[in-house]
């Protein structure tokens, strides 16, 4: 059985050598007038989405730290009942900006 810290190396290993940059997890305030807290693992990537003329790498990977607490997507209630539930998480994500689409994300996944 493999621990978290294989888990999220071996993730950002294997799309490393599909040529994405691994972009640092960014704070958990959210840098955005939106959220007050990090809540996903694209919310540093949003402004990208749209201006793409922005953008440095046209692939990242990113091991992004989250805090769910509360809003639409509400998991306070379900906190302790599960373990799906929590309130502070890391979310691995892999995100291509017009370099890849849905064929070459399902082939890597």
């Amino acid at each position: 059985m493999k621990n978290i810290n294989e888990i999220r190396n071996i993730f950002i290993s294997y799309f490393i050598k599909k040529k994405h940059f691994l972009a640092k997890s960014s704070s958990l305030i959210s840098n955005t007038k939106d959220l007050l807290f990090t809540n996903s693992g694209m919310n540093q990537f949003k402004f990208f989405f749209y201006n793409n003329n922005n953008i440095k790498y046209k692939k990242l990977v990113n091991c992004q730290r989250c805090l769910r607490v509360g809003g639409k997507y509400n998991d306070l209630n379900n906190i302790g009942f599960s373990n799906k539930h929590n309130t502070f998480f890391e979310m691995l994500g892999n995100f291509s900006f017009n370099d890849y689409f849905k064929e070459e994300s399902i082939y890597m996944a």
